[in-house]
């Protein structure tokens, strides 16, 4: 029996080898290296460990696993390909169809395939996050192994254990190299969050060669230092070790675990100085049948998954998980009858939806010429929004007395190693690993949201970025928005920050004039599902301006509207404007109308928004007609063009600022009424001079 068992398990190790060798070779492209190696890991873990559904790969108690090493994405396709992985589409329902399917793979890195060449959340079914720059997987999965956390606290009865999940994270020696994963692994270690396995393996082999070239250090004792759990696995071959290992794991109760599995990639490496033709590059046709010969496995032949491993899966993975979710079911609705209201904040946060009541009691704010710094604002919106969302948690980079993000209702508390249940979250200095575990968070339901300053977003820009690719709505607030830092200077005020962000596809950049806009800036991060949005705030206080005079600020929900305009609704110049350069704009506006000029203001909170409108909408708001036009915004002027035309002038941003108090650094750079009205008239006398069109020279 033992000698059968060793075989079936041999045959389904080798097939995930051989997939692996066969799609990168027919891709003529991609990395079999790793995948041949790490073959025994997964087929250990899933087959054998992985408390997961092939049927329902979005149950919310199943086990997580995180390919941090995306370019080994062949290992995660073969394994959703054997498991049965079933697809669940974006209303979360279970379609039936496979996730992965034979012809998939024969189309790996091919367009439309469910395997690209990295694995991408969302594309395909049973994907947990999307991979492929090093370290962003294994600090994701520590936002995971958070929220289980917090979900255990929040969820859990006597007798109804609905959320007990462990997060597994396979990572290589890039991982470990990248900053972002000592940040992730601090945290995770200082927070004890032993629901937490990485698995590390050490083949010690990088694209450029041997890792000796670049990384000799001791990762067993930095981990330790962390305080994480290490244990050791000296043959990636060896099944019993590596079930062993995962029972340590699932027996530690104080620290997160590394599993550090010792590997070997030597197929298809012509000398011992020349690595990437395995680790990087296709085998070629002759090494892989000598490889298959190696195997015992049919040299010719392509794509073979033979009939006894796809059984195996089923008799192993596919029972295992079906008893444990068809039981978690079960439960759930012995939980719904005694936790009704649990129960529908469970099923309300796995689809991403909203409580009842969510926006009741959200402030109003009267008109106010000193009126209120954009954080400090935000900060009390914040604050009543988490109290009528309870899944709503999150803090900052440490600098939440600054961003204003602290949750300071009664019972909101912090989430610490010792408290799981407080909304409160502490990342520390940290802002490359906040991001990525934001993202963690944010796929495991919960509505996370972290802050920082605004310059500190390049720090947080790679998970920001995948956040997008992903469409997941996390919520990062940025504050000390401008040049309005002042004394902190140049290295504390964000320039191109606004532009480049603007410039990440599928990202909502808001960046409100007044209070008010504050609030409906919040009203519209909260109803979003699948984009993340960057929450721009002045650290200086804004004018909250008259609504009876000028317009509703609900008109941020569609990114740009009519604030002030002529009275005919015939304006001669338009001034477009964002955040604390609104009520500038709006000075100007009164200004030229004492003068008998008829202007427009147009507020631009989110040009994304805005451009999400129809074209009709967008033309009453800026009329292509009107040729005349002044932007007005404390970053780079960048990007502006496309609304103000190559006729337009923009007030804004050519250098890194300077350190001085903010109203001397407003006139250094040009930051004022009376400029934007020269602007304004300068327009307007040289449209009338030339003619101007758009598709004329520049004024």
């Amino acid at each position: 029996m033992k000698d059968d068992l060793e075989f079936i398990d041999l045959k389904c190790i080798n097939t995930i080898r051989t997939l692996s060798m066969d799609a990168v070779q027919a891709a003529n492209s991609g990395h079999p290296g790793t995948a041949m190696a790490m073959a025994p890991v997964v087929y250990a873990l899933w087959n054998k460990t992985l408390r997961f559904d092939p049927d329902d790969p979005i149950w919310p108690n199943r086990d997580r696993f995180v390919l941090s090493i995306g370019h080994a994405s062949m290992l995660l396709y073969s394994l959703l390909h054997l498991c049965g992985v079933k697809s669940v589409n974006a209303e979360y329902e279970r379609l039936g169809q496979p996730s992965v399917t034979l012809d998939d793979i024969k189309r790996f890195r091919q367009l439309d395939s469910k395997c690209p060449g990295h694995p991408e959340y969302r594309w395909t079914s049973g994907i947990e996050t999307t991979t492929g720059p090093l370290g962003q997987g294994v600090a994701t999965s520590v936002g995971m192994a958070m929220a289980e956390r917090w979900m255990a606290a929040y969820f859990n009865r006597p007798g109804f254990e609905m959320i007990n999940y462990d997060t597994y994270a396979l990572c290589g020696d890039g991982c470990m190299m990248e900053g972002i994963s000592s940040e992730a692994a601090s945290l995770a270690g200082h927070l004890k969050l032993s629901n937490l396995c990485w698995i590390y393996d050490n083949n010690k082999i990088t694209i450029e060669g041997h890792t000796e070239w670049a990384f000799s250090e001791d990762v067993a004792t930095r981990f330790i230092a962390y305080g994480w759990n290490v244990t050791r696995v000296g043959d990636a071959n060896d099944l019993d070790m590596l079930s062993r290992a995962f029972d340590t794991f699932k027996k530690e109760t104080e620290r997160p675990t590394l599993i550090i599995v010792d590997s070997h990639i030597a197929f298809g490496a012509p000398n011992k100085q020349d690595t990437h033709a395995a680790h990087g590059e296709p085998l070629g046709e002759e090494e892989i049948r000598l490889t298959k010969k190696n195997y015992w496995w049919p040299e010719d032949e392509k794509f073979l998954v033979p009939l006894e491993v796809s059984q195996h899966f089923q008799t192993g993975i596919g029972q295992r998980g079906k008893g444990l979710r068809d039981g978690w079911m079960t439960l759930f609705e012995d939980y719904k009858k005694q936790y009704t209201e649990l129960a529908n904040h469970l099923y309300t946060m796995q689809h991403r939806g909203l409580p009842r009541g969510w926006d009741s009691s959200l402030p109003t704010f009267a008109p106010d010429a000193k009126g209120m710094a954009g954080r400090e604002v935000s900060g009390k919106v914040l604050n009543v929004l988490a109290q009528n969302v309870p899944w709503l948690l999150g803090g900052s980079a440490d600098l939440s007395p600054s961003t204003k993000t602290r949750l300071t209702f009664d019972g909101a508390g912090e989430f610490t190693a010792k408290s799981r249940n407080g909304r409160n979250i502490h990342f520390g200095i940290r802002e490359h690993a906040m991001g990525a575990i934001l993202n963690g968070l944010s796929l495991s339901k919960v509505r996370p949201y972290g802050s920082g300053f605004f310059i500190f977003s390049d720090y947080a820009r790679p998970t920001i970025r995948l956040g997008a690719l992903m469409e997941i709505p996390v919520i990062h607030i940025f504050t000390h928005d401008s040049i309005g830092v002042g004394e902190d200077g140049p290295t504390h005020q964000p320039i191109e920050q606004l532009p480049s962000l603007r410039a990440v596809p599928g990202l909502i950049t808001l960046r409100p004039a007044d209070a008010n806009e504050v609030v409906e800036a919040w009203k519209v991060i909260m109803e979003l599902r699948h984009e993340p949005v960057v929450l721009i705030l002045t650290r200086q206080a804004l004018p909250t301006l008259d609504r009876s005079v000028y317009s509703a600020a609900s008109g941020l929900a569609k990114g740009a509207y009519v604030l002030a305009d002529a009275s005919d609704g015939q304006p001669d110049v338009l001034l477009l404007a964002t955040g604390s350069e609104v009520s500038m704009c709006v000075e100007a506006y009164e200004q030229l109308k004492r003068d008998g000029i008829k202007s427009r203001v147009v507020s631009m909170p989110s040009w994304e928004l805005f451009e999400q409108q129809s074209q009709e909408y967008q033309d009453s708001v800026i009329p292509p007609q009107v040729t005349a036009r002044v932007s007005v915004e404390l970053a780079s002027t960048f990007g502006w063009s496309q609304y103000v035309g190559i006729t337009g002038h923009s007030i804004g941003m050519n250098t890194f600022g300077a350190s001085a108090p903010l109203k001397e650094l407003a006139k250094k750079f040009g930051f004022s009424t009376d400029h934007v009205v020269a602007a304004a008239k300068g327009q307007m006398e040289c449209v009338k001079k030339l003619g101007v069109t758009q598709s004329s020279s520049s004024c």
